[in-house]
């Protein structure tokens, strides 16, 4: 089951409970969004405090404008669609600062102390390099590889998610991928003798 598939199941009997004005539920459902709410942010932004940012905003306006949900798509469309507006408003209204290759770097998962520090070195420069890369994408793709790849969305859920079409959404993840795989090729030409 995907990350989104577990979230609208989660949230299913607190939305309409918080729509009828139940504090818990609210609160519960705020909750229950908030990390999903960050990682899409972070996709879209591209830097934590940005995303970080975006999470708060979100939070704020799913609080002040639950009751305007009707229940036409999913609930986990409307929330991604509303933090994807607030990423797109942060983007315009402060431009986004480009950290991210070193807030990953420093974001990294804290390696065991007794693990080798050479491993940690390895791992560092990968996590940075899989930033860069990503980064290098065009952001509808980097969209795209995200909800297929990382929260395991179908094509018809990408499409309802961003506007377009299923199979538009498919030929952007093939254009994401081929994408990857040439900046891969290209900075680890090692990678392509091995294959």
């Amino acid at each position: 089951m995907s990350d989104t598939r577990g979230l609208e199941e989660a949230v299913a009997d607190l939305v309409p409970r918080a729509q009828r004005g139940d504090a818990e539920a609210l609160d519960a459902l705020l909750r229950t969004c908030r990390d999903t709410v960050y990682r899409w942010a972070l996709v879209q932004t591209g830097d934590s405090e940005d995303a970080e940012d975006v999470t708060q905003e979100v939070l704020i306006r799913v609080h002040g404008s639950l009751a305007k949900y009707q229940g036409r798509s999913k609930f986990t469309t409307w929330l991604y669609r509303v933090t994807r507006n607030e990423a797109t408003s942060l983007g315009r209204g402060v431009g986004r600062r480009l950290r991210l290759a070193a807030a990953a770097t420093r974001e990294a998962p804290a390696a065991d102390e007794a693990a080798d520090p050479l491993d940690r070195i390895h791992a560092a420069r990968a996590a940075a390099l899989a930033v860069e890369l990503l980064r290098g994408l065009p952001r509808r793709q980097r969209e795209v590889l995200h909800l297929a790849d990382i929260e395991g969305c179908t094509a018809e859920e990408i499409s309802a998610r961003l506007g377009m079409s299923p199979v538009t959404a498919r030929v952007h993840l093939l254009h994401a991928r081929r994408a990857l795989r040439a900046q891969i090729l290209s900075k680890l030409p090692g990678l392509a003798e091995e294959a």
